[in-house]
């Protein structure tokens, strides 16, 4: 414990050193990040103004799209920074701060994912009592708690490893995640995994198992219905599901990757890894459900064809 200290920075170890290509990774970074902002508050700004869209899916659609600005905005910045730098040293209070956006940035995901697929299973199983569960009042109730829950739970997680003592400050990563900080403590962080892996199971896989509890049902409901009925569930739900499974596959590599050596894989593989959980979701999310329902569709393009005049 006498060489143990508490840094006051951290080093980002897992930046590679790519010369005069880093301009191009800033441009090519930017240039991305500025279409996150871009194609989300678009959706945003159109199921908002069209009273059409003012049904809880879309409601829940605009709720993804501005957890996607939230947890854009808590890693690009300081990204597109360190991709100029030669140094890539971050204070402990912006890294546990960043720490804190992006971890409840996932929760968040994961929590409105849930509630959509609650939406859903709602939708097609019990059609006749739709408007009468789903109330503007409980689509508010089920927002607050899907942002409310994920921020109570990581501010107490976070609070603890933001108290350990430390004996190095070097994150293998390219942005600061928690378990790389824990692995640098000097004392015995057994209460701190408890707590983290109550954490996962409340945040991870019980969102993940009702999801797949919701769409069983839906399969049950849909197996001896008509094919125009089938369709019709198929087309509503797909971009969900597509979201779901993206934004799964993403959180696995992210999850694996920090339980793993990065020192034994190739690090521009590592990178690209680490970076699917924070891009991504955000990327894709506005092209699924703009592109594969028809009303939002609809109402982009009238929006964008207003404002060229």
């Amino acid at each position: 414990m006498e060489n143990s200290s508490l840094p006051f920075y951290f080093n980002l170890t897992m930046f590679v050193n790519i010369g005069h290509y880093r301009f191009a990774a800033f441009a090519f970074c930017m240039l991305l990040y500025s279409l996150i902002v871009c194609a989300n508050l678009l959706m945003i700004l159109v199921i908002s103004q069209y009273r059409a869209l003012h049904q809880p899916m879309y409601m829940f659609i605009a709720l993804l799209s501005a957890n996607a600005l939230y947890g854009s905005a808590g890693f690009f910045p300081r990204f597109l920074m360190d991709l100029l730098s030669d140094v890539h040293l971050i204070s402990k209070l912006a890294c546990f701060t960043q720490i804190y956006v992006i971890y409840t940035y996932g929760s968040n995901e994961l929590t409105i994912l849930s509630i959509m697929a609650y939406d859903r299973y709602v939708a097609v199983c019990h059609p006749l009592h739709y408007y009468r569960k789903m109330t503007s009042k409980t689509v508010v109730l089920l927002s607050v708690l899907a942002w409310i829950f994920p921020a109570l739970a990581l501010t107490a997680v976070i609070s603890m490893s933001a108290q350990l003592p430390l004996c190095g400050n070097e994150i293998q990563k390219v942005f600061c995640a928690n378990w790389n900080v824990v692995k640098l403590s000097c004392v015995s962080t057994a209460l701190n995994n408890v707590l983290g892996m109550l954490l996962t199971i409340t945040t991870v896989f019980l969102p993940l198992f009702y999801v797949l509890y919701t769409y069983l049902r839906i399969l049950t409901a849909c197996w001896k219905r008509s094919a125009e009925f089938k369709g019709k569930v198929l087309q509503s739900c797909l971009p969900h599901i597509v979201s779901f499974v993206i934004y799964s596959i993403a959180g696995f590599c992210d999850i694996a990757l920090s339980r793993y050596n990065p020192e034994d894989i190739n690090p521009f593989v590592a990178v690209i890894l680490s970076l699917e959980f924070v891009v991504i979701p955000p990327v894709l999310n506005p092209l699924v459900y703009g592109l594969k329902l028809p009303d939002i569709r609809r109402h982009i393009l009238g929006f964008l064809s207003c404002h060229k005049r």
